[in-house]
């Protein structure tokens, strides 16, 4: 049967007489997804597969937590201020399969998508047909969010124009923890039982396409970047990737750029430190070079999701001057 992926964009809603009018400003945390639905879908086979592929456990991060977090609304219960939530996805059983991707339909911004199938296990066909494509959505959708919420006090990118060429959007929570390397810019956020850093610099194409292993060539270049620029808390101690387990590689786009995104464990060698780190490698053909942008996070026995998602919201917004 032909599955059908529409998507509707909707900025404001009118009135039968033609007459615009307001929309409220959406709220919800970051990464948390509503699932609209009656209570007897949520507790069947349905609700058991939405949890097992959207409260999978993410990839790169030392301990178990969830890609997002869920709160089930049930359909009856999808009124006012319930339908000001960022980000819902409804389930409904109906006449046809179908799915709608509708932005700001109740509130601003707004992301939401509606499955109805004629059955329960239409519904959860079509959810398990179509889940990259409504995460690649949610996922554009909160980036695009925390990228609203970083530009109300935006860091300094001079440092990034003069070295790299480049800008980006980072909160002056961040500051600037070693200016006196050339070519290699590292900021650092101090957090909640831990601190976060962010790392820029570059590399020759060569670098990275050789007759190595994509994989192999960008752990080299990190473990290189750590012992070189990033010491640990005694003499002789630096940053390298985690050993035990090979990090994650995907292939994506920056700035429509080619990248490579790297997603692992850091370990300080000799030292009972580590965390999750995150890596993107955008090739610049113009300039023969790939740009290295990476965040890691130190944060003992917390969750990390949200930080790791805040480097990636950090690196996405690239730009090459």
């Amino acid at each position: 049967m032909k599955k059908i992926f529409v998507l509707i964009f909707l900025v404001l809603m009118s009135c039968d007489d033609g007459k615009r009018v307001y929309i409220a400003d959406s709220s919800g945390i970051l990464n948390m997804v509503n699932i609209i639905s009656d209570n007897d879908l949520w507790e069947s086979q349905l609700g058991e597969e939405v949890r097992l592929l959207m409260a999978q456990d993410a990839e790169g991060l030392p301990q178990k937590e969830p890609l997002y977090k869920l709160r089930h609304i049930p359909t009856k219960a999808f009124t006012d201020f319930a339908k000001k939530n960022r980000t819902f996805i409804k389930f409904s059983i109906g006449e046809k399969n179908n799915i709608e991707v509708v932005r700001d339909s109740f509130a601003r911004p707004q992301l939401g998508i509606f499955i109805e199938g004629k059955s329960e296990s239409e519904l959860i066909n079509l959810f398990e047909e179509n889940h990259k494509k409504i995460f690649s959505e949610i996922n554009s959708t909160e980036i695009k969010e925390k990228w609203r919420r970083i530009s109300k006090s935006l860091g300094n990118v001079d440092d990034f124009k003069d070295k790299l060429g480049i800008t980006l959007k980072y909160p002056t929570a961040y500051r600037y923890a070693n200016q006196d390397i050339e070519d290699f810019i590292w900021l650092r956020k101090d957090i909640e039982k831990g601190s976060m850093e962010i790392f820029a610099y570059e590399v020759p194409v060569s670098a990275i396409e050789n007759e190595e292993p994509v994989i192999t060539n960008i752990v080299r270049i990190r473990d290189s970047i750590g012992k070189a620029h990033v010491p640990g808390p005694r003499d002789g101690t630096y940053m390298i990737t985690e050993e035990i387990y090979m990090p994650y590689l995907y292939k994506t786009k920056i700035d429509g750029k080619f990248t490579y995104e790297t997603k692992g464990t850091w370990v300080v060698k000799d030292a009972f430190m580590g965390g999750p780190f995150l890596n993107y490698a955008i090739k610049d053909e113009q300039n023969n070079r790939y740009v290295m942008i990476e965040g890691i996070v130190f944060k003992p026995t917390a969750e990390k999701r949200n930080n790791v998602f805040e480097i990636e919201a950090i690196a996405k917004s690239v730009k090459f001057e």
